[in-house]
């Protein structure tokens, strides 16, 4: 698994009691982009560093383009 700053890091929940989490990737400390990662969860807003495991995935963060007013 490789990453780069920006990508989500998707975790399913294997379980009821243990639903899907997504996070932003904002730090990979190998230049290889190999984890761990250091991910911001979007629902708590919090920082950890993440050793992912079988139930994880990283996918592109969409860029979305920029929005101008009508004028």
């Amino acid at each position: 698994m490789q990453a780069r700053v920006g990508n989500w890091l998707i975790v399913e929940g294997l379980t009821d009691e243990s639903p899907r989490r997504q996070g932003e990737i904002v730090a990979v400390d190998h230049a290889d982009g190999s984890p761990p990662f250091w991910v911001r969860w979007l629902d708590d807003d919090h920082r950890s560093l993440v050793f992912p495991g079988p139930d994880a995935r990283v996918e592109e963060h969409p860029h979305h383009p920029a929005v101008r007013g009508v004028t």
